[in-house]
């Protein structure tokens, strides 16, 4: 399975919110995108782990060596990373499939994926309906949007005593500003878009209370989501 870009590609660098977090938008990314959701109703999902609210399986390794080759440079010079190899720790189809009421409470507020800067994570939009897209957050307590090791500490000592606020939480996954939380900035889900940002930037997938989840690849909220680390 070979890949090629778009030739319609579009890229948007952007900073986002107070501590001007790297973003970036690629539109229009690769050519054929169908072929990628085919692919997917060939695969065995299975439970995606504590934290994601679906089921997961893994990408071609194609596709792995497509973003490789093509973004590699771009994400070198955009996230100053220098020099250093790029590779995978992740790199799975995702289908979120959890109803909203059946969240557990991690999964209702905003989360980094790790504290370390020189781990990137992008999701590719496969899907077409209005399923939502993907938001970026501050922590209103310590105003933090980005937590990396030097912040860990207080960042998740403050958040555990945020727990015991019957408030906390909403019903739902998280789709806006709460007491807690503000969401400084929003891209939508659109179908073949991809979001490249660093993986401690608070963030979260943008989804409605009365989302219905349909775990066919086809006409479900499906995505390719990746870890991309720097070493």
């Amino acid at each position: 399975m070979s890949f090629r870009l778009h030739p319609n590609i579009s890229v948007r660098k952007l900073t986002i919110g107070a501590e001007k977090a790297p973003l970036l938008v690629l539109d229009n990314f690769i050519g054929e995108p169908e072929r990628l959701v085919e692919r997917a109703t060939s695969k065995s999902f299975a439970h995606g782990g504590r934290f994601y609210p679906g089921i997961r399986a893994r990408a071609p390794l194609q596709y792995k060596q497509f973003l490789l080759e093509q973004l590699g440079g771009l994400l070198g010079d955009y996230f100053q990373l220098g020099s250093k190899r790029l590779s995978f720790s992740m790199c799975h189809y995702s289908l979120v499939t959890k109803p909203a009421q059946q969240l557990e409470w991690m999964q209702r507020i905003p989360h980094i994926d790790t504290v370390q800067s020189n781990r990137l994570a992008s999701i590719h939009y496969l899907f077409r309906e209005p399923y939502g897209g993907t938001a970026f957050y501050r922590h209103r307590s310590t105003g933090y949007e980005v937590v990396d090791e030097g912040r860990r500490l207080e960042y998740f000592s403050t958040l555990q005593k945020e727990t015991e606020d019957p408030g906390f939480t909403g019903d739902g996954y998280i789709n806006g500003d709460t007491p807690f939380f503000e969401r400084v900035h929003a891209e939508e889900g659109v179908f073949n878009r991809m979001l490249i940002y660093r993986s401690n930037s608070l963030h979260s997938g943008s989804i409605d209370r009365d989302f219905a989840p349909d775990p066919d690849p086809r006409s479900g909220r499906l995505s390719i989501n990746s870890f991309i680390d720097a070493k």
